[in-house]
């Protein structure tokens, strides 16, 4: 009787340990499986890292383009008022001379920029030169 006992308990060893070695061999595949996806998530995450990152570096890119746009547009206003309170005489002559230079007639000059016909004959004189 003590025999067969001390086989059942050595039995039950045997299975108790088998147990045991499978569980610690489950349990060493779900270590490496975690390992292999904490890899991957890192990796992911580190590219997001840096789309992040060029995201930013885009967005103040475009800051300073539009903070430059801004120092270039702003003096515009002014100008357009300078322009809209100038003489419009003086851009009809401005006109007249350019269409000399193109090859305009007196009459064309006295059509198209409302010039009397001697300041058109005195632009065409003066610029056809």
């Amino acid at each position: 009787m003590l025999e067969v006992a001390v086989i059942v308990l050595a039995l039950l060893w045997v299975g108790t340990l088998v147990v045991l070695l499978r569980h610690m061999r489950q349990q060493r595949e779900l270590a490496l499986q975690q390992a292999e996806r904490d890899a991957v998530r890192d990796q992911r995450l580190r590219e997001m890292a840096k789309r992040v990152d060029n995201y930013q570096q885009s967005a103040v890119r475009v800051g300073e383009d539009v903070h430059e746009l801004r120092a270039i547009l702003a003096p515009l206003p002014d100008k357009l008022s300078a322009l809209e309170q100038r003489d419009p005489a003086n851009l009809s002559f401005a006109q007249a001379a350019k269409l000399v230079g193109m090859g305009a007639t007196v009459d064309e000059l006295t059509q198209s920029c409302g010039l009397t016909q001697a300041e058109a004959q005195l632009m065409s004189k003066l610029h056809k030169s």
